[in-house]
């Protein structure tokens, strides 16, 4: 990296960290009740909504109830996507006339945004109305990103609590999340954004002359839309003269905020943040680039403060930062190395292909590996442009699980299951019961663990195994051998692990593609989350155990070590095999000139 990339890379985990604890300390008065700055305002209005829809706010719920709730909460959210977009064509706020979607997409969207995944098998300016995306998918935006932060809180719960049989209320939680955390900063950010010149209207799409008309060569096809071939049997093809454009508008700012900042990922315009309307300038894309991991990475000092140990929430951010900044050294490496087939032929220099030329490869590599550490999917670069090395590396961060920094909740509840399991495994190499943040970690805490864990990964296994050995999946494909394969294996595990962004090259939009996305979807979000809920309700009823000579402290350089060294394990264990097969395999050819 040159001097301007290593200044702005180091700028930006000064402004990361420095607001890590005020942010994170603000959290945790939200989720304990506590007055805030916002309260005066926003008090009165969380009052009207508990009355509004009948919730006792000092009411507490099991962990089955507040799970139950949490599954309802989800199911009426998606019902009414669902019809939304079925139905989109004839409701208002609609100036493109655009249609409705097919049952099959609007089953798969509406579960990947009530799952916080927001894979798009559709481009946004094309069939998206203003209405669905304001009233469907931004609404949806919101309410998965405060799902998954209140699970993560159940959570912190079950640690906090003794002898409890309650972990909190999903009403009051959700309330929160939304009212005092996402809409204040979605609100600033958006702010921010529109400033740069992130559009926010609601004009209808603008005819623009060029300035330079030009033409090009397409097939000729019949009015039902068939290619038309000559006497000879040959193509036949037309003269298209193109003197001016049509330009998207709409309300891109207010989405694009809550986008990022809730890790949801999705784009207004198909080309995502790529798109000049959605990310304009080099400070638009850095602050969009912090959204992503703002909430993630408070939610580790918020974990802190509600655990009373502040130290316990700066290990585990230690640990996402060293795996975030080592994804992205690798990424920067192989991407600024280029192809050595390509230098053969005199053409030497960085791999630029496909790269936000307007950010920089630097800053273009820190986005990429921020969407995909998190569970957002937004993208500045297309990932199928990447060197078979760097498309490793956002493959690899979503594998993972999501939890560098991860999603907002997720990330945090995902990483704590793995410090549960390298506690118990530590404690098994010593000879004791492991204990972690004073809570025995027995047979059950692991089950719930392994499954919040492998859940994701297990689907992505079988479902690129089925993907494989279906022709309707593989007619999907752009791109034979190893590449294609990486192409099916991203796209699975982008669904199965929420995350949203595409590794392109792979037509989603078929049904055999919607409906097993939408499977993913379901389980990699549900069977983690439920999970985590039935271990904060075992560690809520158990006892403290106050920590003793034999006690692993987990609160120090030691752990934070072992527990990165464990996350990198259990990764290449389950996938090493599939990556092998893909992005290694497709590094090897290109080292041989093939």
């Amino acid at each position: 990296m040159n001097l301007y990339e290593w200044m702005q890379t180091s700028l930006f985990l000064v402004v990361l960290l420095s607001l890590i604890k005020p942010l994170g300390t603000f959290m945790a008065k939200v989720y304990q009740g506590e007055r805030t700055i916002l309260s005066p305002v926003l008090g009165p209005c969380e009052n009207l909504i508990y009355r509004l829809g009948g919730v006792d706010r000092d009411e507490e719920m099991g962990w089955r109830r507040y799970a139950w709730a949490m599954v309802l909460c989800n199911i009426a959210l998606f019902a009414a996507l669902f019809i939304m977009l079925l139905v989109q064509g004839r409701l208002p706020l609609n100036p493109q006339q655009l249609p409705d979607f097919s049952w099959q997409l609007a089953l798969n969207t509406a579960v990947s945004f009530v799952t916080n995944t927001n894979w798009q098998n559709y481009s946004g300016e094309s069939a998206a109305s203003y209405l669905t995306q304001m009233a469907g998918l931004t609404v949806h935006n919101f309410v998965s990103a405060a799902t998954g932060m209140a699970i993560a809180i159940a959570l912190i719960r079950g640690f906090v609590r003794r002898k409890a049989e309650q972990i909190g209320n999903f009403w009051v939680d959700l309330t929160r999340g939304v009212l005092y955390i996402l809409l204040p900063l979605s609100f600033i950010s958006a702010l921010g954004l529109v400033s740069q010149g992130v559009i926010q209207n609601f004009s209808p799409y603008r005819s623009v002359t060029l300035l330079e008309p030009f033409s090009y060569q397409q097939a000729k096809v019949d009015a039902a839309g068939h290619p038309m071939t000559d006497a000879a049997g040959k193509a036949m093809t037309e003269t298209v003269n193109v003197s001016e454009v049509r330009l998207p508008m709409g309300p891109v700012a207010s989405q694009e905020a809550i986008k990022e900042l809730g890790t949801n990922g999705g784009g207004f315009f198909n080309a995502n943040s790529a798109h000049p309307f959605e990310n304009p300038t080099p400070l638009s894309n850095f602050l969009e680039t912090l959204l992503i991991l703002l909430i993630p990475g408070a939610l580790t000092y918020t974990f802190g403060v509600m655990v009373g140990n502040t130290r316990q929430g700066w290990a585990l951010l230690f640990v996402m930062l060293f795996l975030l900044m080592g994804a992205f050294s690798v990424l920067q490496g192989a991407e600024s190395y280029g192809n050595p087939g390509l230098a053969k032929l005199g053409m030497q220099g960085p791999n630029l292909e496909g790269k936000e030329l307007r950010f920089g490869l630097a800053a273009t590599n820190l986005f990429t590996v921020a969407t995909t550490g998190t569970s957002c999917g937004a993208v500045v670069a297309m990932h199928d442009s990447l060197t078979p090395l760097g498309g490793l590396v956002p493959l690899g961060l979503i594998l993972l699980g999501e939890i560098v920094f991860g999603g907002v909740g997720s990330g945090l509840y995902t990483m704590l299951a793995f410090a549960i399991i390298a506690v118990f495994v530590s404690g098994l190499m010593i000879g004791r019961t492991p204990e972690y943040l004073g809570k025995k970690i027995e047979v059950r805490e692991m089950w719930m663990s392994i499954i919040t864990i492998l859940t994701a990964g297990i689907v992505v296994l079988i479902l690129s195994g089925i993907a494989m050995l279906t022709p309707q999946a593989l007619a999907s494909m752009a791109n034979p051998g190893s590449h294609g394969l990486t192409e099916i294996i991203y796209a699975i595990a982008s669904m199965a692990n929420n995350n949203g962004s595409a590794f392109a090259g792979l037509n989603g939009n078929t049904p055999f593609y919607n409906l097993l996305g939408a499977l993913a979807m379901l389980i990699g979000r549900y069977g983690p989350a439920i999970s985590i809920l039935a271990m904060a309700g075992s560690l809520a009823g158990k006892k403290y155990v106050p920590p003793s000579l034999g006690t692993l402290p987990t609160d120090k350089a030691p752990f934070a070590i072992w527990l990165t060294l464990v996350i990198l394990i259990v990764g290449a264990l389950t996938f090493f095999p599939a990556l092998a097969m893909g992005p290694i395999v497709e590094h090897l050819t290109m080292l041989g000139g093939g």
